[in-house]
């Protein structure tokens, strides 16, 4: 696969020839097939989606629901069990709410999280643990950026009702072996959400074979457009939970004394959908799948290896990552000793045009205990290149020497 060759297929990069994008943790770039889908709507079947029976509706209608098949090969699942939403923090809260408003949750149960969480996956468990009266426990991380997995099975028990984690750090680039998280929570009889977001774009992911009750993840950071993102979930418990929002498109029958749930998965899409965005995420998935996961992992590796070795001759950078293409995604979460992050990531973008992340990066918890200033994040994907790891590795080591 010649991933070089690909960069053509990306306006963003055509039309910035000197820009080094690093800020793929954040959203992605979008190819030319994506663009030009969403195009394809608003300019030849501009119509909405299960409501007309003319031509331009059903054209509409029949891509809205083949891209609901196509997300469920992507992520092997079936059709009912894909829910469209806005992201995957609108997922999360749609899960949140499912168990706020079933029995699930007892008074004292457990919710058991990580340190390394996004605020997404964070700040809806506060929210319901206050509420409910619930424990909300978060699995710690040892010296090498990993998951302390000692500390999840001591926190893990019969109270336990919820294991919401992470795939993939946002952060420290952690690749979480949730496997084993799922089938030692599924002993104790607890559901299990994984958050996606960061892994979805780098890796091939079976959710029948993973056998999580929750899957996230969004379209935006794997070449889709924003404002749409997925919701997988196990049939059974969907026909269970109660939708998140109501109206139209998600009813079967109304009348003026009561309603009827339309079947899965609309019973959980009210009103006017991301139809465009449907669109999009149909040529973003197809795109990825063209190239193949599996390809895209391996090249993650080789771009990961290259960034972690030259980086490794910098005397003054400080990293925070696990350092092992093995269990970590393309990303390096750093601080230049002496700057401030936001100065670092500031000088990139002046000095050779490289868009890095500072801050704290949505994860407050585990980032502040770094540095209360933030980090700066590099984050890549398959059509970053060696040759902007070192333009991005010189451009570090010249505002080390002549920005002080």
């Amino acid at each position: 696969m010649n991933f070089e060759k690909l960069r053509k297929d990306f306006p963003v990069l055509r039309n910035n020839k000197n820009l080094v994008y690093f800020d793929n943790g954040a959203t992605s770039l979008k190819p030319d097939c994506v663009i030009e889908n969403i195009n394809k709507y608003y300019k030849e079947c501009t119509s909405n989606v299960h409501r007309g029976i003319h031509r331009l509706s059903m054209e509409s209608s029949v891509i809205y629901e083949n891209t609901h098949e196509k997300v469920a090969r992507f992520i092997n699942s079936k059709k009912t069990e894909v829910i469209f939403t806005l992201n995957s923090t609108d997922s999360i809260n749609q899960v949140m709410y499912f168990l706020y408003t079933s029995d699930y949750f007892k008074k004292n149960d457990k919710i058991i999280s990580s340190v390394m969480e996004h605020h997404a996956n964070i700040v809806p468990w506060q929210f319901i643990s206050k509420k409910l009266n619930l424990n909300l426990e978060f699995i710690e991380v040892d010296s090498n950026f990993k998951l302390d997995l000692n500390d999840f099975e001591k926190k893990l028990d019969e109270s336990t009702k919820l294991v919401t984690i992470t795939y993939i750090s946002n952060t420290i680039g952690t690749i979480n072996p949730v496997k084993e998280i799922i089938k030692k929570a599924h002993e104790k009889n607890a559901l299990v959400l994984i958050d996606a977001s960061q892994a979805c774009p780098h890796m091939k992911i079976d959710f029948k074979e993973l056998d999580c009750d929750f899957l996230v993840f969004t379209a935006h950071k794997m070449l889709g457009p924003t404002g749409i993102g997925f919701l997988i979930a196990k049939e059974s418990l969907l026909e269970k939970f109660n939708p998140f929002r109501y109206g139209g498109d998600m009813i079967k029958n109304v009348t003026l004394e009561k309603s009827e749930w339309n079947k899965l998965p609309l019973k959980f899409e009210a009103g006017t959908p991301n139809i465009a965005g449907a669109f999009g995420a149909f040529s973003a998935i197809d795109y990825l799948e063209n190239i193949g996961m599996d390809n895209i992992s391996k090249n993650d590796s080789k771009l990961l290896d290259y960034l972690l070795e030259k980086t490794s001759s910098i005397k003054n950078l400080e990293v925070f990552n696990p350092k092992d293409s093995k269990i970590q995604a393309p990303i390096l979460l750093f601080n230049l000793k002496g700057f401030d992050p936001r100065v670092v990531s500031s000088l990139l973008d002046e000095v050779s045009d490289i868009a890095t992340r500072s801050g704290t990066h949505c994860a407050q918890p585990i980032v502040t205990r770094y540095n209360p200033k933030g980090l700066v994040r590099a984050s890549l994907y398959f059509y970053n290149t060696f040759e902007e790891i070192d333009k991005f590795v010189e451009t570090i080591k010249v505002i080390d020497k002549d920005f002080r």
